[in-house]
C-alpha cells in the first residue's frame, strides 16, 4: 500500500468575502465560433488568441462549446477516424457541431464564484460560458477562478510541497 502524501498549508484565519460575483472575474472579450464554422477555423482561432474554449454560437443564441481536447481528438486521432462516415474527407473540414458538446454548462454574470467554481470542479469542465438575458457576456476558465482565489484568500502565505508521511518503522 502507497502511503498517503499531503500538502501543510500555513494560513493566518482569512475571511472570504460574502459573494464574489463571476463578472467580476470572467474574460469579456469572448471570442466565439459559428455552429456551421469548420474545425480548423476552431483551430485557428484557439491559436491566434491563445485560448483552449469557444463558446459555440448559432446567432444569437450559445449552442454549445467545443475544447482544443474535442478538436485534438477528431484531427489527431486515427481511431476516430477511421470511424467517421466519410473518412476520404479532411477531418478539419467537418464542422464544428461534429464535435462540439451540445449540453454547455452556463452561469449568469452575478453567480457567485464559489458556486461557479464547484460547478467546474464536479463536473470536470474547463470553462463556464457567462450568459446574459440569453447573450454570450464572458467566459469563465479554470485560470479566472485561480486568479480570484489567489487574490480574495491573502491569507494562505505557503504551501508546502507533497509530504510523504513518515512511518514509526523507518530506522
Amino acid at each position: 500500500m502507497v502511503p498517503e502524501r499531503s500538502r501543510r498549508v500555513d494560513r493566518d484565519v482569512a475571511a472570504w468575502p460574502k459573494a464574489v460575483p463571476v463578472k467580476d472575474w470572467m474574460a469579456q472579450a469572448v471570442v466565439t465560433i459559428r455552429v456551421d464554422a469548420s474545425c480548423r477555423e476552431a483551430v485557428e482561432l484557439m491559436k491566434s488568441h491563445r485560448i483552449r474554449h469557444l463558446p459555440v454560437v448559432d446567432p444569437p443564441r450559445l449552442v454549445g462549446i467545443v475544447t482544443d481536447r474535442d478538436l485534438r481528438q477528431i484531427l489527431f486521432d486515427p481511431v476516430l477516424q477511421d470511424r467517421m462516415a466519410e473518412p476520404a474527407h479532411d477531418p478539419g473540414d467537418r464542422p464544428v457541431r461534429d464535435v462540439m458538446t451540445w449540453a454547455v454548462i452556463t452561469v449568469g454574470p452575478q453567480t457567485n464564484i464559489r458556486q461557479a467554481a464547484r460547478v467546474m470542479h464536479e463536473q470536470k469542465i474547463g470553462a463556464l460560458p457567462v450568459v446574459d438575458a440569453g447573450r454570450v457576456v464572458g467566459i469563465l476558465t479554470e485560470h479566472d477562478v485561480l486568479r480570484a482565489f489567489a487574490a480574495l484568500a491573502p491569507g494562505v502565505t505557503k504551501v508546502s510541497p507533497l509530504e510523504a508521511p513518515s512511518t514509526a518503522d523507518e530506522p
